[in-house]
């Protein structure tokens, strides 16, 4: 009688163990599980740790509610302003109802993955190539937005969409490095110019410091002789002076009559006139056209023979 019971106390103990071993599910931290008794959805979303479902009656599944990186395939697409263009993307997305993600959709991965890259293809569409480049953010919550709403229904939630890269052809790429190039240029050239007319304004300050203080030019002349001296050239270039062609100029043109020489001849006349009435006016004003030209000649003379030595000078100079 004791064996008979004792039997049957381990066969039933046998028994348990089997149920229980056939019954244990254990959903991880990050996991739900879902549990369908015999093909209905059964009770609340089973939560992390040991459960117990019935065998051969329930059957469980688990959903993961880690976020999911999904890459979107590129897609090729015109953009408004009519430019070819490959875009491709990411997408990160989590589950957040695990009934309706099993229940609502065959395949919600699957069915994420779709919806992203016709909305990707979508947003080409509607953009132009500048905003493809430079404005991504905007096109990023854009497309979040048309991913996210029918994933609602589906149990799972976006969690952000990013633009990875954007192919362009080959033409335009050369087309965009033109004009990159032609943005520097005339950028370049704006700085050379505005370089210029500071440049120009200082020199033109320069200029008049120099016209009130003459001596400041001859020591600029010095110093830009001692540059060129400094670098042991064979030739020398002196510049002559202006100062000194304008007194040649000088020298070469007759002098003209002074009113105090004026007055003096014609005090001279009148008193020739007074000592001789019966002599001729005409003969006396030849007479002082004979005196005059002979003066003059002499005083260019003097004037030749100063200049003829000042440049005797120079070339000795120079030689030198």
């Amino acid at each position: 009688m004791v064996e008979e019971l004792v039997g049957v106390v381990a066969a039933v103990g046998a028994g348990a163990l089997v149920y229980v071993a056939s019954a244990a599910r254990v959903v991880k931290q990050y996991e739900r599980g879902v549990v369908f008794r015999l093909g209905r959805l059964h009770g609340d979303v089973r939560r992390p740790g040991f459960n117990l479902v019935v065998p051969a009656v329930d059957r469980m599944r688990k959903v993961n509610l880690q976020i999911v990186t999904m890459p979107i395939p590129a897609q090729e697409g015109i953009t408004r302003d009519n430019v070819t263009v490959r875009v491709d993307a990411v997408v990160y997305f989590k589950v957040v109802d695990p009934a309706a993600a099993i229940v609502n959709v065959e395949d919600y991965r699957f069915a994420v993955s779709q919806m992203a890259q016709t909305s990707l293809r979508s947003i080409i569409g509607k953009s132009e190539l500048d905003d493809l480049l430079s404005n991504r953010e905007k096109l990023n919550q854009g497309l979040e937005l048309m991913i996210d709403s029918p994933a609602v229904e589906w149990g799972v939630t976006i969690d952000r969409v990013e633009i990875k890269d954007v192919s362009l052809p080959d033409t335009m790429k050369r087309s965009m490095a033109r004009q990159a190039e032609a943005d520097r240029e005339r950028r370049a050239r704006l700085i050379n110019a505005d370089a210029e007319y500071q440049a120009s304004k200082k020199l033109s300050q320069a200029a008049q410091q120099m016209a009130d203080t003459p001596s400041a030019l001859q020591l600029r002349l010095l110093q830009t002789v001692m540059a060129v001296a400094a670098e042991k050239n064979s030739t020398l270039v002196l510049p002559i002076p202006v100062e000194l062609l304008r007194f040649l100029e000088r020298g070469a043109q007759p002098p003209a009559r002074s009113a105090g020489q004026a007055e003096t001849t014609d005090a001279a006349e009148i008193a020739v006139a007074e000592q001789a009435p019966s002599a001729d006016a005409a003969e006396i004003a030849g007479h002082a056209q004979t005196t005059d030209p002979a003066e003059i000649a002499e005083g260019a003379v003097d004037r030749t023979e100063q200049a003829e030595e000042a440049l005797a000078e120079l070339r000795r100079a120079v030689e030198q």
